[in-house]
């Protein structure tokens, strides 16, 4: 099947009037120039390839759109799958976190995370896009260990983070203002806010924290996993997590931090919605401030998966390499800091997981395929004649 007349984003340039032609659902052969007899008439739309996200937290809200409000795990996991299937997300490693002490309640209990994680392993096959698990490992919760490796000896685990929200550090440094967070979230008094966060810190000295890390740390390398450390915030701290064994710095929170990522060779991961917006939520790094800097060299959906496009346009006016370098930090790049070698690029052998966007002020998604079959079509680009073909 060829897909013709697309301007294509090959990794280090952009072509226009190009072609495509997928077999096997690999990318068989690429051409400078339109062909004839094509399946799809790109009409001059970019073609780049399919989001590659290490890091999305939607699964939460699609389970509990609402605090009380709890929805089966494979109608959430089912209904995820066609919104990232929409924002142009071809592989998704779902970001489930262990995290007993969280204010997102009963989604990040040892229970509910393990369903998810067998709910999304049971799936896989029927899903739409390709799905894997990004388990979260919150350092101090120890009692979540015996689950993780239970998780990570049966193969249920494709990727492993290793979290630290004790307050006064990392993504919490600032302490009144986290306080606050928690007395809004929860609308409770400041005062019993307070109480909360000195008992989270309080459970850093738990003398059995390091002991589980460094086990957890050597059955992800046992299994071959790409580990991430998440919200670094000094050179220290970097320098600890690279000493580890982790390969991909997420999230890292000042710039000195992400200066050390890159200094030791790490990939450093933000979120597209932190370029979208210009800022991050919690007021740490800018992911602009960062490529304008060379330190970003991942995106991720975050929370937000519809941010990869436009997050994308803006991190290409103002990185080196343009359009090709800012559409590799979610694609080629990401692939390739989880160990994943078949996809991520327009190039001859490649999975033919793609996306078809419509430039303009929005910059629409109109087509998404995984392995050259269309996995979201919004009807311009004549599914039936390709699916046809």
């Amino acid at each position: 099947m060829w897909l013709s007349n697309f301007t294509l984003v090959l990794p280090n340039e952009v072509v226009s009037e190009g072609s495509v032609r997928v077999e096997d659902g690999a990318i068989a052969e690429i051409k400078a120039e339109p062909v004839a007899g094509a399946a799809i008439d790109g009409g001059g739309r970019l073609l780049m390839p399919g989001f590659v996200d290490l890091h999305g937290d939607m699964i939460e809200r699609e389970i509990a759109p609402r605090p009380n409000a709890h929805m089966p795990i494979d109608f959430g996991i089912h209904e995820l799958d066609k919104k990232l299937a929409a924002a142009g997300v071809t592989t998704a490693f779902a970001a489930v976190s262990f995290a007993t002490e969280s204010v997102y309640g009963h989604v990040r209990s040892l229970e509910t995370t393990s369903a998810v994680i067998e709910g999304i392993n049971r799936l896989r096959d029927d899903l739409l896009i390709d799905h894997r698990v990004h388990a979260r490992y919150e350092i101090t919760n120890v009692g979540a260990a015996p689950a993780l490796e239970r998780l990570l000896n049966a193969d249920q685990i494709d990727m492993v983070s290793l979290t630290d929200h004790t307050p006064g550090q990392g993504q919490y440094n600032n302490l009144p203002s986290y306080i606050l967070s928690i007395s809004e979230r929860r609308a409770i008094s400041e005062e019993m806010a307070a109480e909360i966060v000195a008992k989270r810190i309080a459970m850093r000295n738990n003398p059995e924290i390091e002991a589980k890390l460094k086990e957890i740390v050597a059955l992800s390398l046992k299994h071959k996993l790409s580990l991430a450390s998440h919200d670094d915030d000094s050179v220290e701290k970097v320098a600890e997590m690279h000493d580890l064994g982790v390969t991909i710095s997420e999230f890292p929170v000042t710039a000195p931090a992400a200066e050390e990522a890159r200094r030791r060779g790490l990939w450093t991961l933000m979120g597209a919605p932190n370029a979208l917006r210009g800022q991050s939520m919690s007021g740490n790094l800018s992911a602009l401030d960062a490529a304008k800097a060379g330190l970003l060299s991942v995106i991720a959906a975050d929370y937000h998966p519809a941010a990869f496009v436009p997050g994308i346009f803006k991190l290409a006016d103002m990185v080196e390499g343009g359009l090709p370098a800012a559409v590799a930090m979610a694609t080629g790049n990401a692939a390739r800091s989880a160990g994943l070698l078949d996809r991520g690029e327009i190039a001859i052998g490649q999975r033919a997981d793609l996306v078809a966007v419509e430039p303009g002020d929005i910059n629409r998604i109109r087509a998404t395929f995984r392995a050259g079959r269309f996995v979201y079509s919004d009807g311009t680009l004549h599914p039936l004649r390709a699916l046809a073909a």
